[in-house]
């Protein structure tokens, strides 16, 4: 049997007349009201998943400012007290030889959360619009930033361990500062925002993936 040059299309569960439970993932014939395992409400599609995922993505971008902009940590020695936002304090590490600390908490603080944050808002526009990568690309990239959310408060454990630890005899002290409150929210607020998208509205623009393999 020949199959090369033959191109197959991917039937989703509504074609198929089926519909999945999100939260266990038990398929159920299309119109199932509740999922019989779990009792979850059953949608095929979330028609106000984009809605959440804006409002939440919005808050946690207005959150992202003030955690770069206010200080991270507050060091107190006897009279003084030194402020450090997340890229300064990467700055003073990398200008005391640890480069490999700094590089972290910039990619973990920097680069990872703008990354979440144009990787959300690109998902949110392409389903809408029915264009952008393929199909199963744009699924990777949704299951990247799930994976890597994770991974978002790594400087949120750096303030804690580090106010724990550093304690020299009551000479100096390390305390959290604002911006470590605006940076959990910010990390909050996206987390929530990914987890409010609904991935299934990414084969919604199957169709158009087609046509564009087909001509090409």
């Amino acid at each position: 049997m020949e199959l090369s040059g033959t191109s197959q299309k991917t039937v989703t569960a509504r074609e198929a007349g089926l519909v999945a439970c999100t939260r266990c993932g038990r398929a159920w014939p299309l119109g199932t009201a509740d999922c019989g395992r779990c009792g979850a409400k059953l949608v095929s599609r979330d028609a106000h998943s984009l809605q959440r995922v804006w409002a939440l993505w919005i808050v946690g971008m207005m959150c992202y400012f003030p955690a770069n902009m206010y200080p991270m940590l507050l060091s107190r020695q006897l009279f003084s007290v030194d402020e450090s936002t997340i890229i300064g304090g990467a700055v003073d590490l990398a200008h005391h030889g640890a480069y490999g600390i700094a590089a972290i908490i910039l990619i973990a603080s920097v680069v990872i959360p703008l990354g979440k944050f144009w990787a959300i808002a690109f998902l949110a526009v392409s389903v809408r619009q029915h264009r952008g990568f393929a199909s199963h690309r744009r699924l990777l990239m949704y299951e990247v930033v799930e994976y890597i959310g994770r991974w978002s408060m790594i400087d949120i454990f750096v303030v804690a361990i580090l106010s724990a630890l550093v304690q020299l005899k009551g000479l100096a002290t390390i305390t959290p500062g604002p911006a470590a409150f605006f940076f959990a929210l910010s990390v909050i607020f996206t987390m929530l925002s990914a987890q409010a998208f609904d991935p299934r509205m990414i084969w919604d623009a199957q169709p158009n993936d087609n046509e564009a393999s087909d001509n090409g």
